[in-house]
């Protein structure tokens, strides 16, 4: 008997410790947990938002790596970093990878990217040296095995052009080949705060071979942030300072081959091609078949449940955003919205980021509104506008204009405007969650639309007649709102 009460005493005695542990631990998360929600909040106390071209530029023999300063308060609120690759003709960007997931717009240009999912089959094989060895001379036969020697294989590549919008999940190799006449320009945005990412927030990017050429550019405003985070990294491939000896045996090659991976190479990210490059890939259809070969794929993802039935390594990675039959919200008399969601590319669902693109007349409108569930980064492809942010403290944060090449944030909650310019104005936004979602303060289904008229009277001290005037006002109008007399484009 005492034997058994020793027993449930120790039993006791550690299962409060175990409970106690448990305590301590939860309350250990608890407070990172507190300590992460209060440096976000820090980091949200915008006093000004400004739409800002690159102010960090790299050269490369084959193009520019251009980078908007990470370190702007409206970019520490929203937890991404953008970038623009201008990647010359017949120019290579190098295979690298990154901790965070991205969206990327072809602005400009076409070209041939290659994007590589760990554990996923090389399901494109060259037909070349397939054939059997059928006797010969000794030479011959040295020949018959150089041609199989030279038989390649290698995961889908994908043929990207102005207009598509690319996810590249967190962690995955891509490369890029410009075999276009023209330059191929891509805006990028990298989603820092994604779950994907459990390094600090900064921009990072690995790379598996090149490294950064000497002279990097950056503006004096940013001057002390580019000391911070720009000087102290050498951008040098990771194969760099490996032993060779060991790099050597695990990829099976002659140490010479590693010493030249490994050799300086001021080439910087994006190199010259010296060599014709092709790649396997089936033969690209023509327009009109490949319209008709992109209607026929979205009927079957809209038919699929949600997309799932997809598997990660033949999920599509890119969608085409600038397609005006595939407007979303369309206005005759003010414009258009394209969205890709996860539902138009359930590869997004992974990566939890979607995009926009928008398309206004000149002096159209884009109704005051805010975003429910996520931040937003607003890059300007064309034309100009006139801009405004309000705060949750009713401080406006941004008036200001914007145009070309400009790119601001737009936070979560935080209600904003857009007036087209005298010429119009188009734009490309990207979001940081797979299924956003506006509340309108303007149109048939803003908020206003869906209170009492006697709420909107009593809330603005105004008379009946007025409050219905503004709950109807826009009755039969959405998001965009066409120019009138009585408005015009703001200097």
């Amino acid at each position: 008997m005492a034997k058994k009460s020793l027993v449930l005493i120790v039993a006791s005695l550690i299962s409060l410790v175990l409970v106690a542990n448990h305590a301590v631990a939860t309350e250990e998360d608890n407070q990172r947990e507190r300590h992460t929600r209060l440096r976000q909040a820090r980091q949200c106390r915008l006093h000004q938002i400004s739409a800002n071209q690159p102010d960090q530029r790299i050269e490369s023999e084959g193009g520019v790596t251009e980078f908007w300063d990470e370190y702007d308060d409206q970019f520490q609120c929203t937890g991404v970093a953008a970038m623009r690759n201008i990647i010359r003709p017949n120019s290579l960007s190098l295979p690298n990878y990154s901790p965070a997931p991205r969206l990327v717009y072809i602005q400009e240009g076409r070209g041939l990217l290659g994007v590589t999912f760990s554990g996923c089959a090389q399901t494109y094989q060259s037909s070349r040296g397939e054939e059997s060895y059928r006797g010969g001379s000794e030479g011959e036969r040295e020949e018959q095995e150089g041609r199989r020697s030279r038989r390649d294989e290698h995961q889908r590549v994908q043929r990207v052009r102005r207009g598509d919008i690319v996810a590249l999940p967190a962690g995955v190799a891509h490369w890029c080949h410009n075999d276009g006449n023209e330059d191929l320009v891509a805006i990028s945005v990298s989603d820092l705060n994604n779950h994907a990412n459990q390094l600090d927030q900064k921009l990072r990017s690995y790379f598996l071979a090149g490294g950064n050429r000497e002279g990097s550019q950056g503006s004096e405003r940013g001057d002390q942030h580019h000391r911070r985070g720009w000087e102290s990294e050498t951008f040098q491939n990771i194969f760099r300072n490996f032993d060779e000896n060991l790099i050597a045996e695990a990829l099976n090659v002659p140490e010479e081959t590693v010493r030249n991976m490994q050799r300086d190479d001021d080439r910087g990210f994006i190199v010259r091609v010296r060599e014709d490059m092709s790649v396997i890939r089936p033969d690209e259809y023509d327009e009109e078949e490949r319209h008709r070969f992109r209607r026929e794929r979205r009927e079957r993802d809209e038919t699929a449940e949600n997309g799932l039935e997809e598997t990660f390594c033949s999920m599509r990675i890119h969608h085409y955003l600038d397609e005006p039959r595939e407007a979303d919200v369309y206005s005759r008399h003010a414009g258009r919205l394209n969205s890709v969601n996860m539902f138009k590319l359930p590869i997004l669902r992974y990566i939890d980021m979607s995009a926009e693109k928008g398309d206004l007349l000149p002096n159209a409108i884009l109704a005051p509104h805010w975003n429910l569930n996520a931040h937003t980064i607003v890059y300007i492809t064309r034309g100009e506008a006139h801009v405004q942010i309000v705060g949750n403290n009713g401080q406006t944060l941004m008036d200001d204009r914007v145009r070309d090449g400009d790119l601001f944030a737009i936070p979560q909650y935080f209600a904003s405007a857009l007036r087209a310019g005298r010429d119009g104005v188009e734009w490309v936004s990207f979001k940081t969650s797979r299924m956003p979602m506006k509340s309108p303060l303007v149109g048939s289904t803003s908020v206003f639309r869906a209170m009492p008229v006697q709420v909107l009277a009593e809330a603005f001290g105004i008379r009946i007649h007025e409050a219905q005037n503004l709950k109807f006002g826009r009755e039969h109008h959405t998001l965009l709102l066409p120019s009138s007399r009585r408005s015009s484009y703001r200097e």
